[in-house]
């Protein structure tokens, strides 16, 4: 299955236009390309220093334990793997900005921590192992029973609603830095050079050598 058939099959289309617009504001803090030292210590006109300083000393706390970044960096990569086509979501460090979502919107918090453990748990209770220690096989099998709202289970409800939330934080992650937009085929405005009406529309207005 290649990225845009597993993408479509978990549901990336369930990410709302608002999160994406909302992440692609300007002086948006949510870039993950801002999540980077470099990003937040170098001169920018566009961000005040507050917000420079603000991006620091997030950056320099932690709030996931190595356990859950390497839980989340998985669960990433399954959302958006590596393909032909661009790297992978952890190529395009989107755990790192969803690190730093968490710390610039605490109310992600309590429900990522909590999916996190909910997940460790169904899989300790079926695997004997947390997520990041079962095989890939495994995890897809886990990952099945969460991505697909309609058809979950009543007792997999809250891994569907941890799923949706990752879901989204890795698209709009990864879809809001270069490699994603790449990934797209988004140019937007681009320069060209005007050379005039072309000569079938002139003629099909009478308008030759005028």
């Amino acid at each position: 299955m290649n990225r845009r058939e597993s993408l479509r099959a978990i549901g990336l289309g369930t990410i709302t236009a608002a999160t994406l617009l909302e992440a692609c504001k300007p002086n948006n803090n949510k870039l993950a390309e801002d999540t980077t030292d470099k990003t937040t210590t170098s001169a920018d006109p566009t961000r005040l220093p507050n917000e420079i300083e603000r991006d620091k000393k997030l950056n320099a706390e932690k709030f996931f334990n190595d356990h859950e970044m390497a839980t989340i960096t998985i669960l990433a990569d399954i959302i958006i793997p590596k393909d032909a086509r661009s790297g992978s979501a952890s190529d395009a460090k989107v755990p790192d900005f969803i690190e730093f979502i968490v710390k610039d919107k605490p109310y992600n918090q309590t429900p990522m921590r909590g999916g996190l453990r909910w997940l460790d748990l169904q899989c300790l209770n079926r695997y004997d192992k947390t997520f990041a220690d079962i095989t890939s096989a495994q995890q897809m099998e886990m990952v099945n029973e969460i991505a697909w709202p309609k058809k979950a289970k009543p007792e997999m409800q809250q891994g569907v609603s941890f799923f949706n939330r990752m879901r989204d934080l890795t698209a709009t992650g990864f879809f809001t830095i270069k490699m994603g937009i790449e990934d797209l085929g988004y140019v937007g405005n681009t320069p060209n050079k005007w050379e005039g009406v072309p000569a079938d529309v002139l003629k099909q207005y009478g308008m030759e050598g005028v």
